[in-house]
């Protein structure tokens, strides 16, 4: 059975990512890229669905201590057994020909007996490979994938899989690296692993020389920005969700989706963390993806694509894995790729409006395309959608949908304003006041004094906490304020954050039992009680969701506080990307050359 969620570390090399548990077991590995069919799924399964372990033969099964070598993505694991203490070292280097995952074991005092076992399970832990050897190296060969194992260690085919004892001892270091290429291509040249380590260290230390950020969360916020790193495709500069599919929003739930993708909301805020951080070669890579994403007619715009902007991501379920202990089905891509999300354009706007203003600028042709994607929204913005929680239900009037068709003409007339783009201003303020207007008086419950998840709904959202940060009305308006103390006492268990009802009626989503608190909201929620002068209780927070974070630092999409385990995709950008923001805005951080 594959371990807690929050057992496991991250390595990539920024085209695919593999997820390392705490026993020394690589349980989650797709290749080439993402969102390939995994050749280790034994997250999603057992071990027989493929897996790579390696780890000493006695003592504890899991590890003494881990880390990542300081702001890296290379993971050091170690164990203190009876006979030593003994280290392996776990990273992706930068891909040359083709991706490998290196692993290396150290001895660093006494002698230590190790065990490893390799799986290779390709299809979602579905085909058997043909094993042999090939000049003394392990090869394994299934239809288009082909991988090498490269090692001095001799290792015996049994069982299905292949296996070496052998001791390591102080001082020493004894290499292993797996090697994926396609299966009609001549084998790639070996990499040396212990230059790769030296180089994929360099070209870290190299990176983080852009970030900027010095303050209190310095730790925090960097690490979240090594992991928005990782999970960048970088061919293309899109950023995947999370590395992973299927990992419940509820332990033994239905709730379980694919989010190997790149969503179009969460380019404003992914796009401000790495501004802010310094990254301005990231942010500006994001920002072409996403203009590549949405070029052609505005009516075919996509909440998602894939990495290289694929339109197309049919779901489909594994029949052959028993999902992560027990949670099934288990989703290979995502049905929500054609739902109506209104809140959309504005997300493109508004990311566009941002990196104008931090001088990634533009051409002429992406301004004719935000004319367009005005011209549609115009027509439209009046109806029914899904939201952006992607519910599997009727279409309805969510607040925040239609608060982002404001964001999407607010943004057009600031651009008209502070950058002197041609347009129709007049027409844009008014129909982005009559939006204002509606919202104020469909979407408000004056009662209560709080906006509402839908018009006419008695249900809150946590959306609606975004109001005051896109600017639709002033942090200080008792509107805002109550809707904020609305959601702490209706949504919130001790300031974790639950999305919406998910009980029957108004707020039905079309699915069937609970999902856990959602990290994302949750940062939101500490950002609008800064927002609104409630500063000891953000901070207070804001430090208590830092608290959830693994022993490396990665957090997964959503919290179970009765259980205390992460739940969810993992690790999830959507929860390290308001990490980022809100850590800036407490700590009182400004960088001078990024507005704000």
């Amino acid at each position: 059975m594959p371990g807690r969620i929050e057992d496991y570390a991250l390595i990539g090399d920024m085209q695919s990512a593999a997820l390392v548990s705490r026993d020394g077991s690589v349980d989650w590995l797709c290749l080439p890229r993402f969102d390939s069919a995994a050749c280790f799924a034994a997250l999603l399964g057992d071990e027989d669905n493929g897996h790579w372990r390696i780890a000493p033969v006695e003592g504890d099964r899991y590890a003494t201590r881990r880390r990542y070598r300081k702001d890296t993505l290379i993971l050091e694991t170690e164990w203190d057994t009876p006979t030593g203490t003994v280290r392996i070292i776990d990273f992706m280097p930068h891909r040359g020909e083709a991706p490998d995952v290196v692993r290396i074991v150290e001895g660093l005092s006494g002698s230590v007996p190790m065990h490893a076992e390799l799986r290779i399970r390709f299809d979602y832990g579905n085909m058997i490979p043909w094993m042999r050897r090939t000049d003394g190296q392990v090869v394994g060969l299934a239809g288009p994938d082909a991988v090498w194992l490269r090692s001095e260690v001799p290792h015996k085919g049994e069982n299905f899989a292949h296996e070496a004892d052998f001791t390591v001892e102080q001082g020493e270091r004894i290499p292993f690296v797996l090697t994926w290429h396609a299966s009609h291509l001549p084998p790639p040249k070996p990499v040396d692993p212990h230059v790769a380590l030296e180089q994929t260290q360099e070209l870290w230390d190299e990176w983080m020389r852009s970030f900027t950020y010095d303050g209190v969360y310095r730790d925090a916020v960097a690490r979240s920005l090594i992991t928005l790193k990782a999970l960048t495709y970088a061919p293309t500069g899109g950023i995947v969700a999370a590395p992973t599919t299927s990992l419940p929003e509820t332990l033994g739930g239905i709730r379980n989706w694919d989010y190997r993708y790149c969503w179009l909301r969460d380019a404003t805020m992914t796009l401000e963390a790495l501004l802010r951080s310094g990254f301005t070669g990231e942010a500006g890579a994001w920002h072409e993806w996403l203009l590549r994403a949405v070029a052609g007619s505005p009516d075919k715009i996509q909440i998602m694509y894939g990495v290289a902007g694929e339109r197309r991501l049919p779901e489909w379920e594994i029949e052959w894995l028993s999902g992560y202990q027990g949670a099934r089905p288990v989703r290979v891509g995502n049905a929500a790729v054609g739902q109506f999300q209104l809140d959309v354009p504005g997300e493109v706007m508004n990311s566009i409006y941002l990196a104008t203003r931090a001088g990634l600028e533009p051409g002429e042709h992406v301004w004719s395309m935000q004319r367009a994607l005005l011209r549609m929204l115009e027509r439209r913005w009046t109806e029914p959608d899904e939201g952006l929680w992607e519910i599997r239900a009727e279409r309805r009037h969510f607040v925040h949908s239609k608060v982002m068709c404001w964001v999407a003409f607010d943004r057009a007339v600031r651009t008209v304003e502070e950058f002197g783009r041609p347009g129709p201003v007049h027409h844009w303020r008014k129909i982005r006041d009559r939006i204002h207007q509606e919202v104020c008086q469909q979407g408000f419950d004056a009662e209560r004094g709080t906006f509402t998840q839908t018009y006419g709904s008695a249900d809150l959202d946590a959306s609606l906490l975004l109001i005051p940060q896109v600017g639709f009305l002033s942090p200080r308006d008792p509107r805002v304020v109550g809707t904020v103390r609305a959601v702490q006492r209706e949504l919130a268990a001790d300031g974790f954050v639950r999305r919406y009802p998910t009980h029957k009626g108004e707020s039905d989503d079309g699915l069937a039992g609970e999902e856990g608190a959602f990290l994302a909201c949750s940062f939101w929620l500490a950002d609008a009680l800064r927002l609104i002068g409630d500063l000891e209780g953000a901070r207070d927070l804001f430090e208590r969701l830092l608290s959830l974070r693994n022993d490396v630092g990665l957090l997964a999409e959503e919290y179970d506080p009765r259980t205390r385990r992460l739940v969810g995709n993992f690790p999830q950008a959507f929860s390290h990307v308001p990490l980022i923001h809100t850590a800036y805005e407490l700590d009182g951080h400004e960088n001078p050359a990024i507005p704000c």
